[in-house]
């Protein structure tokens, strides 16, 4: 099992005039740190107007600077928002192309379709075509990655005639594929697109992982053509993440971030069923969201304590050879790559550079050993 580190880049309040700037640059100095200790990947997410949970949503800027900055650490998209009007998928195949150009070919390019209410609806996406749109965007991708011309013709981009796509990506025939998902349903279906897997255990154990990546397995096998040039079998996973030299440290330390941030990320997923409850509209592909809005009424997130996301091992946390015990978990799940969400809420940057050295040191070596032992 290889890691990464993964952000969303909170920004909580009350804010001050310097404090977006700063997380920035906290971001960029980690993930430097993070190349040198032998992480394998960072990744952020793509999301806009989510104050507080998370600031970036203009990512591939980021990525630039962070490619300019190391040395071996891949770059992932965690994830482009594919449906109309987040990204055109041209547009999208020319971000990732100049990045890989940029990073000597070290991109790993994650898709999405989105799922909280505040970016649907305040970017006039209907969620019963997002699916439609995400798969249709990924061929789009594709094709413009690795065809000398390229003219789409879809049901929700067109192109009027063929043209060239420029530049093209320097990893051949392209990067990476990975689709994001929350459902069982979802898991199948990435799988049978042969795309990588981005699955989330927040909040969860680690043995829920079990049946969502055997669903994922199960679409792969069904897969007789991928939609890429060759099949990315990796399954993925993230979760919050804080290493610190004592326990009771970490656990100090990580007990705000490791309540607020499940709880509030429900809430988001939540939005989306409220809000096409509101519409009398059928959930369809997003019926994953009736749960966390139910369990928000019923009062039920208000019990997502740190002693229960510790207990169960929902969050990776505690000293290192505690820290290696729960990866242990996630690794026998079938966990391939773990994105560790280093920061969900208010860690501070100090503590978040130590947990990323402490696992360089003293994790990473358990599961990796050639490239720990290079890196360190």
């Amino acid at each position: 099992m290889k890691f990464a580190l993964f952000y969303e880049i909170p920004v909580p309040r009350p804010w001050t005039p310097d404090q977006e700037h700063q997380a920035y640059k906290n971001t960029l100095d980690q993930a430097v740190l993070g190349d040198e200790v032998g992480f394998h990947a960072f990744w952020t997410v793509e999301h806009h107007f989510l104050e507080e949970y998370s600031h970036c949503s203009n990512p591939e800027v980021l990525y630039g600077a962070v490619a300019a900055r190391t040395k071996n650490i891949r770059i992932g998209y965690g994830v482009r928002l594919l449906p109309a009007p987040y990204n055109h998928p041209i547009r999208s195949a020319e971000s990732a192309a100049v990045l890989d150009l940029l990073s000597d070919g070290r991109v790993d390019f994650g898709t999405g379709r989105s799922s909280t209410r505040a970016e649907l609806e305040g970017f006039g996406v209907e969620p019963d075509q997002t699916r439609q749109m995400w798969r249709e965007a990924l061929h789009h991708i594709v094709s413009a990655w690795t065809e000398d011309e390229y003219q789409a013709d879809g049901q929700f981009w067109r192109m009027g005639a063929p043209r060239r796509v420029l530049p093209k990506p320097l990893q051949k025939p392209h990067p990476p594929i990975f689709g994001a998902t929350s459902s069982l349903d979802g898991h199948r279906e990435v799988g049978k697109q042969g795309i990588g897997l981005c699955s989330f255990t927040v909040g969860l154990p680690p043995e829920e992982l079990v049946q969502k990546i055997a669903a994922y397995r199960e679409g792969l096998a069904e897969c007789e053509e991928p939609v890429g040039k060759f099949k990315n079998e990796t399954a993925a996973t993230f979760t919050m993440v804080h290493c610190a030299p004592t326990k009771q440290e970490a656990y100090e330390v990580a007990t705000r971030s490791f309540e607020w941030y499940p709880k509030h990320g429900a809430r988001l997923i939540g939005s989306v069923a409220e809000w096409m409850e509101e519409r009398k509209q059928d959930l369809g592909t997003y019926q994953y969201a009736a749960d966390p809005l139910q369990h928000d009424r019923e009062g039920a997130l208000d019990h997502l304590t740190f002693d229960y996301v510790h207990g169960c091992g929902a969050g990776v946390v505690g000293d290192p050879d505690e820290c290696i015990e729960t990866c242990k978990r996630y690794e026998a799940a079938g966990c391939d790559l773990l994105l560790c969400l280093v920061n969900p809420y208010d860690i501070p940057h100090d503590k978040v550079m130590q947990s990323i050295e402490l696992f360089g040191k003293h994790v990473i070596p358990e599961f990796d050993k050639e490239r720990a032992t290079t890196a360190v």
